[in-house]
């Protein structure tokens, strides 16, 4: 990977439904370069990674190659768990004349880890136990694994007619096989007359998905000029098509443990019997949208995108239940304006909606099948400054997102409606420092107020209208410092702070506030560079996150961990 975009907000006019929230864009390396580099990583709890970089680019220019490699034999502070990961992604980059590029990649994944759910929840935060205790199985190596292996391959064409007018074409298909097995807990039982200790249910299921796809993106940007201002317009078509296959395996409560010092059962690897799940789902996708960037002149620019998406969803079952069918077609406006009187500033405001399917986050189902589709609707102003002689770059946003047709269990029935209306209002700070004589500095804070301001739902006992939403901090913080000594050595220190949050819809579980403390060093030695972090430096216990849907999901934060890496360049 080269680099990993995050875009913030409803980004559907070009990237097409399921981008409610923000998406984030996995941008692979490109034959561009003649490199040739190795990489080896080792430290705490057994982590050992090497990674291999290597490309050339033809004297002419014409053609290029790169194939990059990663191999991971991993374990972990968690009780049981490991990461096996293996990964190479080989491309080929054709230039046939001055104005066409060929591009083809292909990639391949295999991963297989401990499917680990974390820590359960009593009276209200996660249970006072050891980081490394794990709620599963006994034989968890064998009964609670998730291998996943994944393959795609990918043509992008790119012509340039005139410097007004190009074409872009990319298409791509892959195949993905997930079996995925696991124990988790299911209810905490308290202490009762009978029960002297408070003790865990726990469920167990296997679950696998044979799921293979392709999509084509076809864009055309003209440039122009009409009545005084600069056009810069992108037209596109996208079609996609995609199979999934899937059964599931369920048996909840087979059996308890000690809420505090569990006993793990031995579980058989597989469940056997009928399966709860077993169908085969349908999806097609067709997409137009045009996006137009205005440049008025004088600092004025205006960003207009509208999308229109058909969507089509068959569930077959394979079980003795009615086969579903569900199709809706919806648009996906939006529009920005950015004022930026000089070098130094810049302003913006900016308008979004999109949309979700309501078969595609949930599999489509009798209880879904007649919901109306999620949508997020984006408001946000900021701006952004550049300080200092371009030494400092600092950004402020304020925004408020609102997502309707969330999905959720009726009360008292296992019925899916709209849980109602989710708001998000926040806002976000943000600061680069360079300086001549090395020293740079990034600084962040973030303010979220999230909260379900519509609901039907009850859960845990709760409504939870009014309740704040899952697994979102109010308050959030970030600041790392390093030093830069000409490209020689460095060193770096920062921190990370973030507020509390709540574990599930109902908000009877808190995971605590927590801060933590980084550090790096590094050193140049001819051909290799050699590096050590330390995450977690003071070895803080805190909770990273959790499930978001129930209070006992909870994952530990990693304790304090060293990762040594060196790279050589050849």
């Amino acid at each position: 990977v080269e680099r990993i975009e995050v875009v913030k907000g409803p980004a559907a006019v070009l990237y097409g439904r399921g981008s409610s929230g923000g998406l984030i864009n996995r941008v692979t390396r490109k034959p561009s370069e003649n490199v040739a580099s190795f990489t080896l990583s080792a430290g705490s709890w057994d982590i050992k990674r090497g990674e291999f970089d290597l490309g050339r680019v033809a004297t002419d220019g014409v053609v290029a190659f790169r194939v990059t490699g990663a191999l991971e034999r991993s374990g972990s502070f968690r009780q049981f768990q490991f990461l096996d990961r293996e990964a190479i992604a080989p491309s080929l980059l054709l230039r046939p004349g001055p104005d066409t590029e060929l591009l083809l990649q292909a990639d391949y994944l295999r991963d297989a880890r401990i499917t680990d759910f974390g820590i359960p929840a009593y009276q209200g935060r996660p249970v006072d136990v050891a980081p490394e205790t794990y709620y599963g199985a006994a034989n968890a190596r064998d009964a609670d694994v998730s291998r996943s292996q994944v393959t795609s391959q990918t043509i992008s064409l790119t012509h340039r007619f005139s410097d007004s007018l190009s074409l872009r074409d990319g298409f791509r298909r892959y195949d993905y096989d997930l079996d995925r097995r696991n124990t988790l807990s299911g209810a905490v039982l308290p202490v009762t007359a009978t029960r002297p200790r408070p003790l865990v249910s726990l469920n167990r299921s296997n679950f696998f998905r044979d799921e293979h796809g392709w999509s084509n993106q076809l864009e055309l940007t003209h440039i122009f000029e009409f009545a005084g201002t600069r056009h810069t317009v992108l037209y596109g078509f996208e079609i996609a098509r995609q199979t999934k296959l899937q059964q599931l395996y369920s048996s909840n409560g087979f059996t308890t443990v000690d809420l505090f010092n569990p006993v793990l059962p031995i579980v058989p690897i597989d469940l056997g019997g009928t399966p709860a799940t077993y169908n085969e789902g349908r999806f097609r996708n067709e997409g137009i949208y045009v996006q137009d960037l205005v440049d008025f002149g004088s600092g004025f620019k205006a960003l207009v995108g509208l999308r229109r998406d058909w969507f089509e969803q068959r569930t077959i079952q394979r079980l003795a239940l009615p086969n579903l069918y569900r199709k809706d077609a919806e648009w996906s406006p939006r529009v920005g304006l950015v004022f930026q009187p000089d070098d130094a500033q810049s302003y913006y405001a900016s308008w979004s909606r999109s949309f979700q399917p309501s078969g595609e986050g949930f599999a489509l189902a009798a209880n879904n099948a007649g919901i109306e589709p999620e949508e997020t609707t984006n408001k946000e102003v900021g701006a952004k400054y550049t300080l200092l002689g371009g030494r400092l770059n600092a950004t402020v946003s304020l925004f408020e997102l609102e997502r309707t047709g969330i999905k959720s269990a009726a009360p008292g029935s296992t019925v899916l409606i709209p849980i109602g209306t989710q708001r998000t209002r926040g806002i976000e700070l943000s600061a680069n420092l360079d300086l001549a004589t090395g020293w740079r500095a990034i600084a962040g804070y973030s303010y979220l107020d999230a909260r379900i301001i519509r609901s039907l739902a009850v859960e845990s006992g709760q409504p939870v209208e009014g309740k704040r939403a899952t697994i979102t901090p109010r308050h959030s913080a970030n600041l790392f410092v390093s030093r830069d000594f000409a490209g020689r050595f460095g060193f770096g220190l920062g921190g990370n702070y973030v507020g509390d949050r709540f574990a599930n819809p109902g908000n009877t579980v808190t995971l605590p506030a927590y801060v933590t403390v980084d550090a790096l060093a590094w050193v140049r030695l001819g051909p290799a560079r050699l590096q050590l972090n330390a995450y977690n430096l003071f070895d803080k216990r805190y909770f990273i996150s959790g499930h978001g849907t129930s209070p006992l999901l909870n994952l530990p934060g990693a304790p304090r961990t060293v990762i040594a890496t060196v790279r050589f360049d050849l």
